[in-house]
């Protein structure tokens, strides 16, 4: 008699069988998914809409859509204001919630609202692994990708390996933090060290985490490069679905115990300590004692990774009855309305005030660059999840990540400080029994909405398209950049060029422009000419997931990017708009090109069809070289057609 023996599943693979289309959920293949839930901010939900709109489908396919604004809140021209009124008419067209203006971030509120354990979620935002902490699939993409899925669309991807984050012992607390758990395991992993995989959480110090302590893990896994990140859903989840009057949407949700994984990485929470993560990456993390001493000019404390309420109730503590310092300025931005209603009803908020910080709305705010930039040359020491240079709208300053108590220790002291000998002692607060719902900023979808205007202001142009794939490409290398180029770099954040992000005629001006100034001129230019090519490092388009860093090359004339490796996301932008992603077969050929270099590509749809592998001819240099393409029959039939929306309109016709 045989005996079959079936392996258990991890979360991951329970949550991709159920919701699996077509294809495997096996490591490296690719499958077609059913999406629950899909979610846009208004940095790149106004494209989004505007390609939802274009594919012709009268209503949302998904269960539960939302169009939050959280990203461009100054209203310093009719910009803003105009394009939150179009994701607002859109939202009501088309069958979606919409958070208004000041609800709070989309990942905080997603969070509270709407989050559940064994869904999937979209969002168009790279930061959309915060659902994670509750147990859901949560998934940041480009604005087509989520388009095309509410159109009706499955959404496919490439399988990624699971590895296990197992967590053992509980937290030194009050100092050590969920943030210095996250930035110890990019301390160990790096920026690349997640690319393909998705992280889930296991262990028995699981259980040492509340529900957002777990979001401000998976939050920023996505500065690991992972698809996403995971946590179990428990009794602990429970008490928070509980307090958000939620309860109907808990499910318990474990791994197997003979799950397997593709690895494994132990951490001892009681080996933990402050950290900080160093300019100009998340990943140049050293102890906080190593620091102390540091001058420092700004701090900043809140965002989607670090704003939620038990955090900011501890915050406040420190504050109460103490000084920012003189030569320090403190802004913080809580992550919600919610949040900030129990902060200013338990007179909290009023501790912050009185200690001298300075209280900004419910959004991204400095995190991109929208207000709160340091001076020039000045250090800024902050709770938030990224330290790209030049993200926090001046190229010319220091940033540093660093946990929401140790922040609010060195705004006090005025310096970098090992905030265990700080004298400082933070309240610690169990978990609140109930939160106060008003979704009164929260606007439900309409049932009869076909007679609704979507209203478009003058800086919403129509979307643009690259051609079919060319048989040849004869163009020249624009520019040649290292290793971790991100997307803050090739299509910048910031007050100036985010309001543009409805105009790409306009925006592409900015492509590059920490880089290289001349860019967006020399691309114009080279149109006449064949167009361009840009010649990329590893984990090419790394952070966050703003299509914009694709469409606007596209429409200076892009036709490839040829690079060592790509970061998930940017990858699929470039495909959506139809540029083909190609790397070097052997890295060391990336050292042999120079800028202005003119290249060849012959053939595309022949070995695009066929083995992948293409024949690089440098007619400057007058020799080959080889490159290839990883694309699966779908993304191939994308390219073919010219990208992801003629593709989708072809699809469901």
């Amino acid at each position: 008699m045989l005996n079959f023996y079936i392996v258990g599943k991890n979360i991951v693979e329970k949550i991709f069988e159920t919701h699996k289309v077509y294809g495997e959920s096996k490591a490296g293949k690719p499958v077609g998914l059913r999406v629950d839930q899909v979610y846009t901010q208004d940095a790149t939900g106004t494209m989004a809409w505007l390609q939802f709109e274009a594919i012709g489908v009268e209503r949302v396919k998904v269960s539960l859509a939302v169009s939050y604004v959280d990203h461009n809140m100054i209203q310093s021209n009719y910009m803003n204001p105009d394009d939150h009124l179009f994701l607002q008419t859109a939202a009501a067209r088309y069958g979606a919630y919409f958070s208004k203006p000041g609800n709070g971030i989309s990942h905080q509120v997603h969070l509270e609202r709407f989050a559940a354990p064994n869904k999937i979620a979209l969002g168009t935002d790279s930061h959309t692994p915060t659902g994670g902490g509750i147990g859901m699939i949560a998934i940041g993409v480009g604005g087509l990708d989520a388009a095309t899925v509410m159109a009706g669309a499955p959404f496919e991807i490439t399988m990624p390996q699971v590895m296990l984050i197992e967590l053992r012992s509980r937290l030194n607390r009050p100092w050590v933090t969920a943030m210095d758990v996250i930035l110890e395991i990019l301390r160990r992993l790096t920026v690349r060290g997640g690319i393909g995989k998705i992280l889930e959480y296991g262990g028995h110090g699981v259980r040492d985490l509340s529900v957002t302590e777990r979001a401000t893990i998976t939050n920023m896994g996505a500065e690991i490069g992972a698809t996403t990140s995971i946590f179990p859903s428990d009794e602990r989840t429970r008490h928070y679905l509980k307090a958000q009057e939620r309860e109907i949407d808990w499910i318990e949700l474990h791994a197997d115990e003979d799950a397997e994984y593709a690895d494994v990485l132990e951490i001892d929470l009681s080996s933990v300590e402050p950290l900080i993560a160093k300019p100009h990456s998340p990943d140049n993390v050293v102890p906080l004692r190593e620091l102390s001493g540091t001058k420092i000019d700004q701090v900043c404390i809140g965002s989607c990774t670090n704003s939620s309420y038990q955090l900011m109730k501890s915050v406040a503590s420190l504050l109460r009855g103490n000084s920012v310092a003189e030569n320090v300025s403190l802004l913080i931005n809580p992550g919600s309305k919610q949040v900030y209603e129990m902060l200013s009803r338990e007179g909290l908020m009023a501790d912050m005030i009185a200690a001298g910080a300075r209280i900004l709305e419910c959004s991204c705010g400095p995190c991109i660059g929208m207000g709160g930039s340091p001076g020039t040359g000045q250090i800024s020491v902050r709770s938030y999840n990224r330290n790209f240079r030049g993200r926090s709208g001046n190229k010319d300053a220091f940033v540093y990540l660093a946990s929401a108590l140790s922040c609010t220790a060195v705004a006090i002291k005025g310096k970098i400080v090992d905030p265990r000998d700080s004298g400082l002692h933070p309240d610690v607060s169990d978990e609140p029994e109930s939160y106060p719902v008003n979704d009164n900023m929260l606007i439900a979808p309409k049932e009869d909405a076909k007679n609704i205007k979507v209203i478009k202001g003058p800086n919403i142009k129509e979307v643009p398209f690259k051609g079919l794939l060319p048989e040849k490409i004869e163009a020249e290398v624009l520019i040649k950049l290292g290793d971790n180029i991100t997307t803050d770099e090739i299509m910048p954040a910031g007050s100036a060029v985010l309001p543009l992000r409805s105009n790409i005629p306009t925006m592409s001006e900015f492509v590059f422009s920490n880089l290289d100034s001349t860019f967006s001129k020399r691309a114009k230019e080279a149109q006449s000419r064949g167009g361009g090519i840009i010649v990329g490092g590893d984990n090419y388009g790394q952070g966050s997931s703003r299509e914009h860093a694709a469409i606007a090359p596209m429409y200076l004339g892009l036709h490839t990017v040829i690079a060592k490796s790509f970061a998930r996301i940017h990858r699929s932008n470039l495909i959506n708009f139809g540029i083909l992603p190609l790397q070097f077969s052997r890295p060391e050929d990336y050292d042999r090109i120079n800028e202005a270099d003119r290249l060849l590509l012959k053939d595309l749809e022949k070995s695009l069809r066929g083995n992948q592998s293409y024949t690089v001819d440098n007619l400057t240099r007058n020799y080959s070289f080889e490159v290839f393409s990883d694309l699966n029959e779908r993304e191939k039939k994308v390219l073919l057609t010219g990208g992801l929306l003629p593709f989708t309109k072809k699809s469901l016709q």
